[in-house]
């Protein structure tokens, strides 16, 4: 594990789950790092972030308050050199693709090894990109071929909101989470049904269980 060593390197730890943030810091630690604060929700790491300026931030895609992506959204609006390793529990290709073009520097599946996750730690706090070699193939095809996913035709805006409203949240709940007005989100919900012919919010889940965004 000495090709993974952190000596030196400063963490901020983003996910909603404390076992799984314990995990994490015992890892880092293990292997040199320092972690320097933990969140468990989006604002809250991008007030971690602001405040110790870690090396890089490594954070859970699904969170309350708005989730990882659009956490990731707000804090590359505000720290463009921010160096951000999101990680997920679903293995599909649109969650990362989205990620890295909204400026992740590297993306890892939580079911990766543990030394998988020293390797991406160590390469995006240095700055260099970093993408689960598992999912590497998938990102190639879905860039090349995105017109094949339904979910391809959403922006990035409707892609987060259909996300929270899958998994079952209200427009106002939604609203609350992404700090807009429920209008902006009830547009948003008529632009993704109209793009992804769905008639209610039932078969927006149905549509997210489908393309392994969400457990049945």
């Amino acid at each position: 594990m000495s090709g993974n060593s952190l000596a030196n390197t400063r963490f901020v730890l983003a996910d909603d789950h404390s076992v799984v943030r314990m995990g994490f810091r015992l890892l880092l630690e293990g292997a040199g790092a320092t972690v320097l604060a933990e969140a468990d929700r989006g604002q809250a790491a991008i007030e971690a972030y602001e405040t110790h300026l870690p090396d890089a931030l490594i954070m859970d895609v699904s969170m309350p308050g708005g989730g990882g992506l659009d956490a990731l959204e707000r804090l590359m609006g505000r720290h463009p050199e921010a160096r951000v390793l999101m990680l997920s529990a679903h293995e599909d290709a649109q969650i990362p693709v989205r990620a890295l073009k909204a400026g992740a520097t590297g993306y890892l599946s939580k079911s990766a090894h543990p030394d998988e996750l020293l390797r991406a730690a160590r390469a995006v706090s240095q700055g260099r990109r970093y993408v689960d070699p598992k999912l590497a193939a998938d990102l190639a095809l879905a860039q090349l071929d995105g017109g094949t996913d339904p979910l391809s035709k959403l922006t990035e805006k409707e892609f987060a909101v259909f996300l929270q409203l899958a998994q079952g949240k209200s427009v106002n709940e939604v609203a609350e989470a992404t700090h807009v007005s429920p209008s902006t989100v009830g547009t948003h919900l008529y632009h993704i049904k109209q793009k992804l012919s769905a008639n209610n919010a039932s078969e927006l889940t149905l549509i997210a269980v489908r393309c392994g965004l969400i457990e049945a």
